[in-house]
């Protein structure tokens, strides 16, 4: 008699198999012992405790943008906002424009075409990510202004005294910082777009090739709708990334809302005014991500079959191979490669300049900044990931996906948001301890590196949210009913059984906020202690003072930091399709 038949039978259905059997046992002592019941609440309760300090920012600045009484609106909106909208309007449209295109085509040529030197340079496309956009400006104004070597050689082939006697493209403009931005941002379309097209179906494909499409119109046709929700992502990001930018846009002479902000508190000392700025890239924000959805649509796309054909690569030979291979080196040229060789040129050349007794501090405090973010980023990312496994409701979700919003918010935005209820909260304490014992506090936390940290953490916490959340969705439901009927708590459960599972999504984790923490700028700059350097800002410095040359290391180390953690998130974007290596 089949074994099956032995299982006892459930009333009116199929005998049960035993894993059926003991998961149902699992359900009823969960049901029996109430495991959930309080642990849900206490859970949801931090998950939105957690989410309301990570809103804060935005939540001051909306206050304090409509409730100051120096009513800077008029002003602004008569001198300031017109260009500072404009510029930024016209940047972001044409970065995200070039992005889309560049990382388009080559993650289109690397996915499903096989030409001389392909598997190199599908790595090499990542690079400029690891690279901060202020330092690729630094590098080409090096190059391409007056004094640099282009132009010199210009001058000395052409027998040319003056620039007056010669047209040359001016690289501090507009046009020189969406081609800046575009060669250092495309990556984020590239990564999106390679993704989306490894995990298409060939026989979509196919199918067009058999009804008479070339394969430039089955990619015009198929593969570009099919890959529609992904380039919206990646071109959300670059919009976002490039509203984020105040050093190189600053660098080379474009006056952004970023900018904006920047000048208005810091050199004009107008708080108020600048908030009301910020106000403006909130909106500005909004407008992306409304964008974003607009171009996705409703669109959603899955495979009928749990069964994926490896993609069959068309081979490109002849010259038209080494085309291919030059379309794709072209990026990796700009973005990578040139600003890379300008760094390490100046580094050796001037490193006894460049070591100095500044470069060190500033190495250490950006690598302790660095780790503190990245460890209190985790933490947080873990509460509210485990808190959406444990007490998965409404209001749960909705507080996981309000807390990752401060990726989305310029870094300028974000260091008003977290100085207003900082400053207030030290001129409150100071209030009471003069009033009670007539000392007074001063700063306790504006103008710290808790401050600091605080609001790096509010602008990654979503890089690790992202990769942890993604972690917990591979470790099976099962394992939790399991511990419950062991006796473990949710707390318990998570250090015993999911931390150990969890340790290399955590690892990545840490590793994205800590390389993007070492990259940031503008919040670093305007939410630094007095006399605090990190390296971003101190490169910053340094080359306002037009010391490139001893800014050269310190950049160096930054693009360094960055280098392994763009190599392993392609190599997770490229093996995503299942059962193949591709």
């Amino acid at each position: 008699m089949p074994d099956a038949l032995l299982e006892p039978m459930r009333p009116g259905g199929p005998p049960q198999a035993p894993a059926a059997r003991r998961l149902d046992a699992w359900r009823r002592a969960v049901s029996e012992t109430g495991w959930l019941g309080s642990d849900q609440r206490w859970w949801t309760a931090i998950a939105l405790v957690l989410a309301g300090l990570m809103l804060m920012p935005v939540g001051a600045i909306v206050v304090l943008a409509f409730s100051s009484t120096n009513n800077e609106w008029p002003h602004l909106l008569r001198t300031v906002l017109p260009t500072s909208i404009w510029s930024t309007l016209l940047l972001v449209t044409g970065t995200a424009a070039t992005s889309l295109v560049v990382g388009t085509a080559t993650a289109w040529l690397v996915t499903m075409y096989r030409f001389p030197g392909r598997t190199l340079l599908d790595r090499l496309l990542v690079l400029p990510l690891a690279i901060p956009t202020y330092i690729v400006a630094y590098c080409y104004v090096e190059i391409f202004d007056y004094g640099g070597p282009v132009q010199s050689a210009v001058r000395s082939i052409g027998g040319y005294a003056s620039p007056r006697d010669y047209w040359f493209f001016e690289i501090r403009s507009l046009g020189g910082a969406i081609a800046v931005l575009s060669a250092v941002l495309y990556p984020y379309v590239y990564l999106t777009a390679r993704a989306s097209f490894v995990q298409q179906s060939m026989c979509v494909l196919e199918v067009a090739r058999t009804l008479g499409q070339t394969s430039l119109g089955a990619f015009r046709l198929v593969a570009l709708p099919l890959a529609r929700p992904a380039l919206a992502a990646g071109g959300a990001l670059v919009m976002m990334e490039t509203l984020n930018d105040l050093g190189a846009v600053q660098y080379l002479g474009v006056e952004t809302l970023s900018v904006s902000i920047y000048v208005t508190w810091l050199q004009r000392s107008n708080l108020p005014g600048a908030t009301q700025i910020a106000l403006v890239g909130l909106v500005a924000v909004v407008l992306v991500l409304i964008i974003e959805r607009f171009a996705r649509g409703d669109s959603r796309f899955h495979h009928t079959t749990g069964r994926y054909r490896a993609i069959a690569f068309q081979d490109i030979v002849g010259w038209r191979g080494y085309l291919a291979a030059a379309l794709c080196a072209i990026p990796v040229v700009i973005g990578f490669a040139v600003p890379f060789l300008v760094l390490a040129r100046h580094a050796m050349a001037h490193f006894g300049e460049a070591f100095t007794d500044e470069f060190v501090p500033a190495a250490v405090n950006s690598v302790l900044v660095a780790c503190a973010v990245a460890v209190v980023a985790v933490v947080l990312a873990l509460i509210l990931a485990y808190a959406g496994r444990v007490a998965s409701r409404g209001p749960v979700v909705a507080a996981t996906r309000l807390a990752g919003l401060g990726y989305a918010l310029p870094g300028t935005v974000v260091a008003i948001g977290v100085l207003i209820p900082f400053a207030t909260f030290d001129n409150w304490v100071d209030a009471q301890m003069r009033a009670q014992f007539g000392v007074g506090t001063g700063l306790v936390l504006s103008g710290t590196v808790a401050a600091l940290v605080f609001a790096l953490t509010t602008r990654f916490l979503t890089a690790a949210l992202g990769n942890i959340e993604a972690g917990l969705q591979k470790v099976s439901p099962n394992l939790d009913a399991a511990a419950r009927t062991l006796g473990e708590t949710p707390l318990s459960a998570l250090r015993r059984v999911h931390l150990p599972l969890l340790l290399p999504a955590i690892g990545a984790a840490g590793l994205l906020v800590f390389v993007d923490t070492m990259k940031e700028l503008p919040a670093t700059l305007l939410l630094r202690p007095f006399n605090f350097e990190t390296l971003a800002t101190y490169v910053y410095g340094l080359t306002a003072l037009e010391q490139f040359e001893r800014a050269s290391l310190g950049a160096l180390a930054i693009v360094l930091a960055g280098l392994v953690p763009v190599l392993l998130l392609h190599r997770t974007v490229a093996g995503s399709r299942p059962g193949s290596g591709q």
